[in-house]
């Protein structure tokens, strides 16, 4: 047995830690994929408007395909809270806003919008449509205040710092589009493929930063 004060104390629980952390980031990568085929699969096989809908059209109740879309957004709502817990110590803020993205995901898609989720100012809202939209805004909004604050931590490490800063230089501009347009133009095709581009940045941020931190060797 290592005695208290002697090089090796702490070698065991450290490594013990960097394996949860790798275990976690794997178990993220795999939510995250999943989570990613499942609403795929239901926005793409479902009976929406196609790109001039919402992604979360694909959830409404009564559709074919709202079961597959709710069990991809709670693994989605998964895979951010396992990357914050697998980030390394000493990361501060991100891991608190991955799981605020993850609360916020998660209850978008438990509450799920009325038909054609409908968004204020052109279109006349229900409770339940204007819950949704603010915690799927929140959601996003949160996830890209994670990457940017990833990527000005030193802790981090330079792998998660540019992946963090490659998704944020595309995702700042996308959302700032996306709100524009929904102020503008409201529904339509623009909003709606600038809509895929941005869950599509978060996603795949995810999936490589999850990726990156189940094969880090610390």
């Amino acid at each position: 047995m290592v005695e208290p004060g002697r090089p090796g104390t702490t070698t065991a629980p450290r490594a013990r830690a960097d394996v949860a952390r790798r275990v976690a980031g794997s178990a993220a990568a795999g939510c995250a994929l999943a989570g990613a085929v499942a609403v795929t699969v239901a926005v793409v096989a479902g009976p929406g408007p196609g790109l001039t809908g919402y992604v979360s059209e694909a959830g409404i109740a009564g559709s074919g395909h709202a079961t597959t879309y709710r069990i991809g957004i709670l693994a989605l709502a998964a895979a951010l809270l396992l990357v914050g817990a697998a980030l390394p110590p000493g990361v501060w803020a991100a891991p608190a806003l991955l799981a605020t993205g993850a609360v916020f995901t998660a209850v978008s898609g438990a509450v799920t919008c009325s038909a054609g989720c409908p968004l204020p100012p052109f279109e006349r809202a229900t409770a339940a449509d204007l819950v949704h939209g603010g915690t799927s805004i929140a959601a996003t909004a949160s996830v890209v205040l994670a990457m940017v604050t990833l990527a000005v931590s030193g802790p981090a490490g330079q792998v998660l710092r540019r992946l963090a800063g490659l998704a944020a230089a595309v995702a700042l501009p996308l959302c700032a589009a996306v709100g524009l347009a929904m102020l503008v133009l409201g529904r339509g095709a623009v909003v709606g493929v600038l809509e895929r581009l941005v869950l599509a940045v978060a996603v795949l941020w995810g999936l490589s930063t999850a990726t990156a931190l189940a094969l880090a060797r610390r």
